[in-house]
């Protein structure tokens, strides 16, 4: 009975408040018209391969909507590729984008943290819309988003774009996002809650009035966090304000990554910082995703040879079915490449090897990201 529970329960706990999220998150919600002023804001460190397509993309959005007032701004962070070249040839065509000059980074800060301050610090309008430049605006991004802070009356307003993949390990570990953000929590509830750890967010998209940047502290505020999404959410309910978490499927697209290693160094810089460094919640968090959705694909197979596995045939089958049956939800919803579905147990896996990386490298001191290594993260 105990090991039946353990087989059953993570999953359908799992597949019972994603399926709630799947029927309760919008999938699209449109304003008739964006925010009047709008700061789009860029950080960009060696981006040579994003830079210009992302640029443009937020132009071309803009272009929709004669009447907005948007000013494009870049900080181009130390960047040692073609970054800063691209950029100022974008500059000459783009009456909208300004390139202010980059500071050195201060001790104590991380590299993010400190680009989206100095950008913050020369946007002239009342809504701050932070993207990363490997995201690419779709038409509907500002009115979408217009929509999500009315709405709910959000003061901040993070969403996950369409995640592109193309590479094997980003068709592996990149649908895994959308796994987590449903899995846990009921998404609809977070603009209701004023639980700091209530919270889901995705640093990609971060759009936020100045009012509430301001009542958060900025980025000064969270100025050493690597995981610069979930402080800032943090930071802003514990200031009373009111988060929104969206999904932005049909706002906009990003490749996160490229390649195995990218993703590796990625997920590493992430997952453990993102816990708090708490090494009892990352425990519980490898115990339930292997149980979930590892344990019965592992089991399953060994039941004819093992006989005492033998009563927990019908648990197993039904376990493996709703992972399969959840997965593949999800594969619909986002458009996820089935490879990630045929291959879920396997992803999970390669996940929790990452987490454990995570928490390695963490403790040595040994995070890297952007050609920066940061010791006391």
């Amino acid at each position: 009975m105990l090991l039946t529970s353990l087989i059953l329960a993570p999953i359908a706990l799992a597949t019972l408040i994603g399926i709630f999220n799947l029927l309760t998150w919008p999938r699209r919600l449109q304003a008739s018209a964006p925010p009047p002023a709008i700061s789009v804001l860029i950080p960009a460190r060696n981006e040579e391969a994003n830079i210009e397509d992302c640029v443009r993309s937020v132009a071309a959005a803009a272009a929709a909507h004669p009447g907005l007032q948007l000013e494009i701004i870049v900080y181009d962070d130390h960047s040692t590729d073609r970054t800063s070249e691209i950029l100022r040839t974008l500059a000459s065509e783009i009456p909208t984008l300004r390139l202010p000059e980059a500071r050195p980074l201060p001790a104590g800060w991380a590299g993010k943290c400190h680009a989206c301050h100095q950008l913050a610090s020369h946007a002239n309008h009342p809504n701050l819309l932070f993207i990363d430049a490997d995201v690419r605006l779709l038409p509907d991004a500002f009115t979408g988003l217009a929509a999500w802070q009315q709405r709910y009356n959000a003061d901040v307003v993070s969403a996950v774009p369409a995640q592109v993949t193309g590479s094997f390990f980003e068709h592996l570990i990149l649908p895994l996002l959308h796994l987590t953000y449903l899995s846990w929590l009921p998404l609809l509830l977070i603009p209701h809650s004023r639980r700091a750890d209530f919270l889901a967010m995705n640093g990609q998209i971060l759009m936020c009035t100045r009012e509430a940047y301001d009542r958060i502290g900025g980025f000064e505020a969270i100025r050493d966090a690597l995981v610069d999404d979930m402080a800032f959410g943090r930071r802003a309910k514990e200031a009373g304000l009111t988060v929104a978490f969206a999904d932005g499927t049909h706002l906009a697209q990003c490749r996160m990554y490229r390649d195995a290693p990218s993703v590796w160094e990625g997920f590493t810089k992430n997952i453990y910082p993102g816990m708090g460094k708490n090494p009892a919640l990352l425990l519980l968090v490898i115990a339930l995703y292997f149980c979930a959705f590892v344990l019965p694909f592992i089991l399953l197979p060994l039941t004819p040879i093992i006989p005492s596995l033998a009563p927990l045939t019908t648990p197993l089958i039904a376990a493996v079915a709703l992972n399969l049956v959840y997965r593949t939800l999800l594969a619909v919803r986002f458009s996820h490449p089935p490879l990630s579905v045929l291959l879920h147990p396997l992803g999970v896996l390669a996940l929790i090897a990452i987490a454990l990386n995570s928490y390695r490298q963490t403790l040595r001191g040994q995070l890297t990201w952007a050609g920066r290594t940061y010791p006391n993260a």
